[in-house]
């Protein structure tokens, strides 16, 4: 499960005067995802988790995230976003760490049987354009320089794509040439992204990029060419799907419409694909 920019403000308020309740989203979104009876091998969470880096606001969202990865039987994975902060992220949600400075990126190498997951901090204190650091580049290709059997998901706020809207190209991530240099012909299979409150989908380096909707407002692509409308709608996470051969990453929208057609429930649903003699779930 791919989800990003939740945007918890310090105190449980409407987002930038609007009506949008960022907590009440989250806490739809996972409510849902529980009730779905999926068993996801983690919860992907790809930056801005907080509007203002506020020590209350980690922690309203640990107790919104962690109840719901415990009912799903999964683990969870936290990037920084330009909206953290890196000091009281550590501390609220992470538990501190005495080996590492409080300022610096947090990174992370996580593993998922044989496939690993690299988490880099594309985030810049006091900035909201991202950029990787050469340290953090170095660390990257010393990671990458041994191949996981499965191969690598890396997770980065800030998306290596092309902006779609213009006012993005401000805080887009800057140097991705030097990304690119370290990413080709490695085994990252794809890289995870955020930051824009809209599902994107392209390629960087050969490599796949799949960037999440926010679960706190979405993005209105729909405007007139090269203006901004945030607006309380669009809000959604990616299902990220794993094969030997592919990797799938489904949007899903948080708005719940009516029925069109006819609804199919499961066990229906497996009966008619086993009537047709169709092996599908042995397919992949």
């Amino acid at each position: 499960m791919h989800i990003s920019d939740t945007h918890l403000p310090g105190e449980r308020s409407p987002l930038y005067g609007s009506g949008t309740d960022a907590d009440s989203n989250l806490s739809l979104m996972l409510d849902r995802l529980v009730a779905s009876g999926l068993k996801p091998d983690a919860l992907l969470m790809t930056g801005d988790l907080t509007d203002h880096g506020d020590a209350s606001a980690y922690r309203r969202l640990r107790a919104l995230v962690e109840p719901a990865a415990a009912a799903l039987q999964c683990e969870i994975v936290w990037a920084a976003g330009n909206h953290d902060d890196r000091a009281t992220m550590r501390t609220a949600l992470l538990d501190g760490s005495d080996a590492v400075a409080d300022d610096a990126p947090i990174t992370e190498v996580r593993w998922f049987g044989d496939m690993r997951v690299i988490v880099l901090d594309s985030s810049v204190p006091g900035a909201h354009w991202g950029e990787l650091d050469d340290a953090q580049l170095s660390w990257l290709a010393a990671e990458l320089s041994v191949a996981a059997p499965a191969g690598t998901l890396l997770l980065t706020h800030h998306p290596p794509l092309p902006t779609v809207l213009d006012l993005a190209v401000t805080v887009e991530l800057r140097d991705q040439s030097r990304l690119a240099s370290v990413l080709r012909g490695t085994d990252v299979r794809a890289i995870l992204s955020g930051h824009v409150h809209h599902p994107s989908f392209g390629t960087f380096a050969g490599i796949p990029v799949a960037v999440a909707s926010s679960s706190a407002y979405g993005q209105d692509l729909a405007q007139p060419v090269g203006a901004t409308r945030g607006q309380d709608a669009a809000q959604g996470y990616n299902l990220v799907h794993v094969y030997a051969e592919t990797i799938v990453h489904s949007a899903v929208s948080l708005q719940h419409g009516r029925d069109v057609g006819e609804p199919v429930a499961a066990g229906e649903a497996g009966r008619r694909i086993a009537g047709r003699g169709i092996g599908w779930r042995d397919a992949y």
